[in-house]
């Protein structure tokens, strides 16, 4: 049976693990790991949240993503904030199906170009959902900004339909969060209908 690739992309705090944790059938989704030069928080494991390596890592190991969140306002002598999913991560969980939780649809593309670079177009079924930005997301980001630059990552890393476009993704589903329900599309909804008859 094909697989089914699920990239959740939206601002932080736009619901995605929440949609994670809550909609997807469970046990039949392995959410990758990605691994990050930036430091871990209190509360993280290494391998469980991300893989926590140095730059160097990011310099000597294949990836299916990689990401630089901070590019746009660093400077030498600051550390770089890298973001990439190990080329390891996807091929030692092919025999089930995957969840990408990401901002930027650019790096949701960067997977699936991963995917269709080494033949395994034709063994993932690609789905992209939008989760639009919570009316207080500019509060929240600050909310959840605990290191320097924290609150600059995340308000200048976007998602917007025009990111989509630019990305040369469709927008698959929608997804609506606030703080007491979660709004799903109506294809939304009858494709997880579908997927959870199927697994």
């Amino acid at each position: 049976m094909k697989k089914t690739v699920v990239c959740c992309c939206g601002l932080s705090g736009s619901g995605k693990s929440y949609f994670i944790d809550h909609h997807l059938p469970t046990g039949h989704f392995h959410k990758l790991v990605s691994a990050t030069t930036r430091p871990m928080r209190p509360g993280e494991t290494d391998g469980r949240e991300y893989y926590f390596r140095d730059e160097q890592y990011f310099d000597t190991n294949a990836f299916a993503t990689r990401l630089w969140v901070n590019e746009a306002f660093w400077t030498p002598g600051k550390p770089k904030w890298m973001y990439g999913v190990p080329e390891f991560e996807i091929f030692n969980n092919m025999d089930t199906n995957l969840v990408y939780d990401v901002i930027q649809p650019k790096y949701a593309a960067q997977l699936r170009n991963w995917l269709l670079k080494n033949g395994m177009g034709r063994q993932y079924s690609f789905k992209t959902l939008y989760f639009i930005p919570p009316d207080n997301n500019f509060d929240i980001a600050h909310s959840r900004a605990n290191m320097p630059d924290d609150a600059r990552v995340r308000i200048t890393n976007t998602c917007t339909p025009l990111d989509f476009l630019r990305a040369g993704l469709n927008i698959d589903f929608l997804v609506k969060c606030s703080a007491d329900e979660t709004i799903l599309s109506p294809r939304l909804q009858a494709f997880l209908r579908r997927l959870a008859r199927e697994y």
